[in-house]
């Protein structure tokens, strides 16, 4: 009995010691954020040692365990009829507000690509099957949800070419007949890895004279949208903040780019953007400068980290670090005074934060309308939790603000 009651007490104190993350109190609801992060933080472990020991790729295991949270087979309710379908090849999931005001009408459409590096997550995930069916619902809408290639089984290039298929095809007078779509009110939107997507397939379409057919309006919700610099201030500020911490996002860009995990400390230390690396990768650099694009305020006291000497032998191995598809930063700017109207969301306590700030600023100087959304209180990941028993307070009310622009600007 002692012995059971010890080691009670042992694992009490284990679990405990490693549930414990200090973050600041200006985070939203700290306490159920600490759980959360501890319960996806031990998945990612377990899933990461697996690797280590060569049982899986990195993220197999996270894989093996979220495919319990899926709503496999697509489920209608009395206001929006759920189908499966395919896009020029690419699977999706729609979601069609069958409210009776619109029988008659056309209806908004909104292209969805959902977050998870590239790597994770489905559009049959609970989160994103709810927010969608919410979407749809609320916005009066269809809403068209992306099921695109994951790495292993695809990588760079082949997320970002699903996505533009998809789109390409979506925006077709057939198939936006076909759901009863109004061609000069359709949005695309993501999340994450979904807004770098999102961001990149816009930018595409907005200077591809073969389609006749763009989107509207671009809705991006804390996405990534550069690989070159990994230490922007909300990188070096928030690299241990939930729900992605810096070594993550560097864990997932080289799954993304079929990369090796042992090339994480190069990225992490901006090997990649060394100043001895040549011009190409200077004229990059110069595109997101973090110093020029980023208020005063928010750079804070945190300051650029430039080696003198990197290793050339990592663009010979990621020959995409300096791609717009996967950096949309890169972007001239003769393409970004062509992208639709943009809706930007951020939060102080994420990773990303920068990224998204340094595009409003350069969609901005293009002079394309922006809208940004940000939320001090707010962490990467913030609006998925904003559906089920027990929503964060933050994400309701980021998920409310990003519905009332949707339905003010779509």
């Amino acid at each position: 009995m002692r012995v059971v009651l010890f080691g009670t007490i042992l694992l009490s104190i284990a679990v405990a010691y490693y549930s414990y993350l200090p973050l600041p109190s200006t985070i939203s609801e700290p306490w159920k954020l600490m759980f959360t992060d501890a319960v996806i933080r031990a998945i990612l472990d377990v899933s990461f040692l697996a690797h280590d020991i060569g049982l899986c790729h990195p993220f197999g295991f996270v894989k093996y365990f979220m495919s319990w949270n899926k709503i496999h087979s697509p489920q209608s309710s009395p206001g929006v009829r759920v189908t499966d379908t395919s896009f020029a090849g690419v699977e999706a999931r729609v979601f069609e507000s069958t409210s009776e005001s619109l029988q008659k009408d056309l209806k908004r459409g909104v292209v969805y690509f959902h977050g998870g590096g590239w790597a994770l997550s489905s559009a049959k995930m609970q989160a994103y099957d709810l927010q969608c069916r919410k979407m749809a619902e609320e916005l009066d809408a269809v809403v068209i949800s992306v099921e695109y290639r994951l790495a292993p089984e695809g990588r760079f290039p082949d997320q970002y070419n699903d996505a533009l298929q998809a789109s390409k095809h979506i925006l077709t007078a057939e198939v936006l007949g076909q759901y009863s779509i109004d061609p000069e009110r359709v949005a695309v939107s993501g999340d994450s890895a979904g807004g770098n997507l999102a961001a990149a397939v816009s930018q595409q379409l907005a200077i591809d004279v073969s389609a006749p057919i763009k989107y509207k309006v671009q809705a991006l919700v804390y996405p990534l949208l550069q690989v070159l610099d990994l230490n922007t201030p909300s990188r070096q500020q928030n690299r241990n903040m939930p729900i992605l911490k810096g070594t993550l996002t560097a864990r997932f860009v080289l799954e993304y780019l079929n990369g090796s995990q042992d090339l994480v400390p190069s990225l992490l230390a901006n090997r990649h953007s060394a100043l001895n690396l040549g011009q190409e990768v200077a004229a990059a650099k110069a595109k997101i400068n973090w110093t020029k694009l980023l208020p005063v305020a928010v750079q804070k006291n945190f300051k650029p980290v430039e080696p003198l000497q990197g290793d050339p032998k990592l663009h010979e191995m990621l020959p995409a670090l300096l791609d717009v598809r996967i950096s949309p930063l890169l972007a001239e700017q003769e393409v970004l005074k062509v992208v639709p109207p943009a809706f930007i969301m951020t939060c102080e306590h994420d990773v990303l934060r920068d990224d998204g700030l340094m595009y409003a600023k350069r969609l901005e100087e293009a002079g394309v309308p922006v809208t940004v959304d940000h939320y001090e209180d707010g962490f990467h990941g913030c609006m998925s939790f904003a559906f089920g028993p027990s929503p964060f307070e933050v994400a309701v009310r980021s998920f409310g603000n990003y519905m009332k622009w949707l339905k003010e600007n779509l």
